[in-house]
């Protein structure tokens, strides 16, 4: 029988607190309560613990005094912060000190529970948690990527996608299928939006072929008479139109500190295909796409 995860449930409010580690008591964690910084320490420098689950906001020593304390003598000890309302920044800030992850109070039992265990299995398989990937290290930078300003013509569009993919083919490269999508900037350089092959075939299509159709025209709609031709005629007039026009709302986005995890929530629940990658200042840095997040599982995989 493998031993109890051994976790510390370090926060002021007795009552979440005791709550708490009752819960985690009947999930099979070994679980010791700690109502001070001070207290969780002493209780650290007597005995080891696997987790840390850490409040940010306490009296006297405050969570971020506290972890800094607690990777001084345990090191390998993972801390999960927990943050009220409006503490997020703060709890962010946290990473960058050590922390494993931060939830918000109150917390989803279930949720905390997982991250205790990915936070113990960070212990003990520290090649992978130290080695992947975040999302500014896979992504495609925006110098790379193709780009275009929204008061640009269709035609313009069409030859940079042209352009990226006659580059990829002299170059070998292994995004051999090209880019697929323009990301679209105003004369500011704010993303405005993405304008993808889709969005390209779907304005190719006359407006009247969505509209409500009596039945006559449905017949006429499905004859070689009715189709020939059209597309040719659809797509020249399609050139001189705005990419303003016809591009979709900009894709989702992450920090680039983001991990592949997040990534790959983002573009299952959403149904992205891709996602912008910022920065600090919120400015967009490069684009993952589903290839990219395709080629880290290969690596993992096949490796």
């Amino acid at each position: 029988m493998s031993e109890k995860i051994k976790v510390l449930m370090v926060d002021d409010e007795a009552k979440f607190r005791e709550t708490t580690s009752k819960i985690l008591r009947k999930r099979g964690l070994d679980t010791t309560m700690a109502a001070t910084g001070e207290e969780a320490i002493e209780i650290l420098k007597k005995e080891p613990m696997d987790v840390v689950v850490l409040d940010i906001r306490m009296p006297g020593m405050d969570g971020h005094e506290a972890l800094a304390e607690i990777k001084e003598i345990r090191s390998d000890t993972q801390v999960i912060m927990l943050t009220g309302h409006g503490g997020v920044e703060s709890a962010k800030a946290s990473l960058e000190k050590g922390a494993f992850d931060y939830l918000s109070k109150p917390c989803d039992i279930d949720l905390l529970v997982s991250k205790i265990n990915d936070a113990h299995r960070a212990i003990h398989d520290t090649e992978a948690w130290a080695t992947e990937k975040k999302a500014g290290e896979v992504m495609i930078r925006v110098e790379e990527y193709t780009t275009i300003q929204g008061d640009q013509s269709v035609k313009e569009a069409i030859e940079h996608l042209m352009q990226s993919f006659e580059g990829l083919i002299a170059s070998g490269s292994v995004m051999e299928t090209g880019h697929r999508s323009i990301l679209v900037f105003d004369r500011d350089g704010d993303i405005e939006g993405i304008l993808s092959i889709q969005d390209l075939i779907g304005a190719v299509r006359p407006a009247y072929l969505s509209a409500p159709k009596p039945s006559m025209a449905d017949a006429m709609q499905y004859s070689a008479m009715f189709w020939t031709g059209l597309f040719t005629s659809q797509v020249k007039k399609l050139a001189g139109v705005t990419v303003s026009d016809i591009m979709s709302a900009t894709p989702p986005s992450v920090d680039e500190n983001a991990n592949l995890m997040e990534l790959a929530d983002i573009m299952y629940s959403r149904n992205a295909r891709r996602v912008v990658v910022t920065n600090a200042k919120g400015r967009v840095i490069g684009v993952v796409r589903e290839q990219e997040l395709f080629f880290e599982m290969a690596k993992i995989i096949l490796k």
